[in-house]
């Protein structure tokens, strides 16, 4: 039983290690660093450490380094009184996306690191600080360090504990649980009643690469509350990108190009006609292996995995091929007509 109650949700094996890992680094004062994509987490993470930390009763300042131009960072860290250090004091910094710190303040906060002490900005007065650094990035540092990006010595300073956190692909097994726990938390907030996905939805889900990880999951389940209000969520609920995901997947092995594509189409209030819909659908997909095939039909109805004289009985209907006997009819009028003409000139 873990000592510490994690804003993290998931009970993948994955997520579990971090549970672990936060756990443990928590009780120590040593710099971490915490990698992972975009919306994995790494602050949530970050708070956990320090919420189950001894610092917990003091402060926890959060600094985006990414988020703040270069010009006032240094005065967000080293300001006298309202310099994050300053106000961390006793606590836990966080420095998020530590990686977009210019080089010249680098040096700065490598010293900090090493002395526990800085010069405020507009002061030659050294101040003693009693902070405990936690760092997080999305970029690879030590690539970083290869460039010449990024100082080695911070580096190694910075990753002294590192941690890792899985991107919502590597813990499919826990989408289903952060869906649940979204919905039910969105209701509470907004007072509505949306129910748990059907069971296509939660296939969808989890079948789906979530580039911007939980936060995307998180932000689509908040719309989807927001704008249902009540019911259970559909597939007719989801964007078009995770729609296409589970169509294509689905129809792998049946026949289907890899460059399939769902049509995304939205019933409207009117109505419409179906029949007349599903035709013009069939018959775009038509041309398109025609066209792609240059006419040839046999290949065409083998990219459209259909016999070539159904093929044919389609084109047929929709005037693209003449029978023989009416061919042979309408050039003998032709003809016919041609004759008249040339009578007619002489």
């Amino acid at each position: 039983m873990l000592a510490f109650r994690s804003p993290l949700v998931g009970e993948s094996l994955a997520i579990q290690e971090v549970y672990k890992t936060i756990d443990k680094v928590a009780q120590a004062e040593s710099t971490v660093l915490i990698t992972g994509e975009s919306g994995t987490g790494k602050e949530l993470v970050a708070r956990a450490i320090h919420e189950s930390s001894p610092r917990a009763a003091r402060p926890l300042v959060v600094v985006n380094c990414g988020a703040i131009p270069s010009q006032l960072l240094e005065a967000e860290f080293f300001e006298q009184v309202k310099g994050a250090f300053t106000r961390a004091n006793g606590g836990t910094l966080f420095l998020d996306e530590v990686g977009n710190i210019p080089l010249h303040l680098q040096i700065k906060l490598l010293r900090v690191l090493q002395t526990k002490q800085f010069e405020p900005v507009g002061s030659t007065q050294t101040v003693g600080v009693d902070v405990r650094i936690i760092a997080a990035t999305n970029r690879d540092l030590e690539d970083a360090v290869q460039k010449r990006e990024f100082r080695e010595d911070l580096y190694g300073l910075l990753n002294a504990i590192p941690v890792k956190i899985p991107s919502l692909r590597e813990r499919k097994s826990d989408i289903p649980i952060l869906v649940n726990h979204f919905v039910k938390h969105f209701n509470e907030i907004t007072g509505s009643k949306v129910e748990a996905p059907s069971e296509d939805v939660s296939e969808a889900l989890v079948g789906y690469d979530w580039p911007g990880n939980v936060r995307e999951l998180e932000n689509l389940m908040e719309r989807i509350v927001i704008l249902k209000g009540e019911g259970s969520v559909e597939l007719a609920d989801m964007p078009h990108g995770i729609i296409h995901s589970y169509m294509s997947s689905r129809l792998e092995g049946a026949g289907a190009v890899s460059d399939w594509e769902f049509p995304k189409m939205m019933l409207p209030n009117s109505g419409m006609d179906l029949k007349a819909v599903v035709s013009a659908f069939e018959n775009h997909l038509v041309d398109q292996a025609l066209a792609r095939t240059n006419g040839n039909k046999n290949r065409a109805s083998e990219l459209l995995s259909m016999n070539r004289t159904t093929l044919v009985e389609k084109l047929r209907k929709r005037g693209m091929i003449t029978p023989i006997g009416a061919r042979a009819k309408k050039e003998e009028q032709s003809d016919t007509l041609e004759q008249a003409t040339g009578q007619s000139a002489e």
